[in-house]
């Protein structure tokens, strides 16, 4: 879905029309799909943004009083722009808390980007090959719950995104000196299920603190607003993420 300043929220979820026998009929919309790339996101306005949210959070969609569940797998991908860009909207906390991870791009390397100008001037075409099922998605998904996890881990893992809210008592000069709003629950959930995602990738039957440790960054970095002394000292999110694992 190309995501533009005029994109309305039935443009992404469906509407009702009327059919030749004057009945209303809902024709959906590309959200009903297994896998959703929402490109350039933040380029519509939070009204529109905010379509995707049930869908995320429930994996169903209502629309007119009338409850769609949605197939699974269902995945939604994102890119977003620099936020200094003109004509941009950053999403609302709500949003980007949905999105268990946050990917920051860089500028490919050279050999990366020789790479795509060959392959992108010439009469290179490209065969998928298609590797999973709908079904298979859904297995693996489910054998990565099914994985067992440590009392030690996640207790560590808990204490670890609570230890990114500054209003609570006995959180660190450090988070309160840079930090306006910690991660929430979600974000515990999230690097739990990462972890084991993690573990599995790596011939592991468990995860430990080193699993946590290593998607840490791309969870978290999203989830917490940092004020404007760690802005003015060029602390980024990920220099606080990296303070708080040591």
């Amino acid at each position: 879905i190309q995501f533009t300043p005029d994109l309305m929220p039935s443009d992404i979820l469906g509407s009702e029309i009327l059919d030749n026998n004057r009945e209303f009929k809902f024709i959906k919309g590309p959200i009903f799909a297994n896998i959703i790339l929402a490109d350039e996101i933040n380029r519509t306005p939070p009204k529109t943004q905010a379509a995707l949210l049930e869908a995320m959070q429930e994996r169903a969609v209502t629309v007119a009083g009338h409850h769609y569940k949605l197939d699974l797998p269902y995945f939604v991908l994102a890119t977003q722009n620099p936020i200094e860009q003109e004509g941009t909207y950053p999403l609302p906390e709500a949003q980007l808390d949905r999105f268990m991870f946050a990917i920051n791009l860089t500028y490919p390397s050279i050999e990366e980007e020789i790479n795509i100008v060959k392959t992108t001037t010439s009469d290179h075409s490209i065969i998928l090959n298609t590797l999973f099922s709908a079904d298979g998605i859904n297995d693996v998904q489910n054998l990565v719950r099914k994985v067992p996890v440590p009392d030690n881990v996640i207790d560590y893992t808990v204490r670890l995104v609570n230890k990114t809210r500054p209003n609570l008592e006995g959180a660190s000069d450090y988070v309160k000196n840079y930090i306006d709003w910690g991660a929430g629950p979600r974000a515990s959930q999230n690097l739990i299920l990462g972890a084991k995602a993690h573990a599995l990738i790596n011939g592991k039957y468990s995860p430990d603190i080193e699993n946590v440790k290593a998607i840490a960054h791309g969870i978290l970095r999203h989830r917490i607003l940092k004020n404007y002394k760690a802005e003015a000292e060029g602390i980024s999110e990920d220099d606080i993420i990296s303070e708080l694992l040591k």
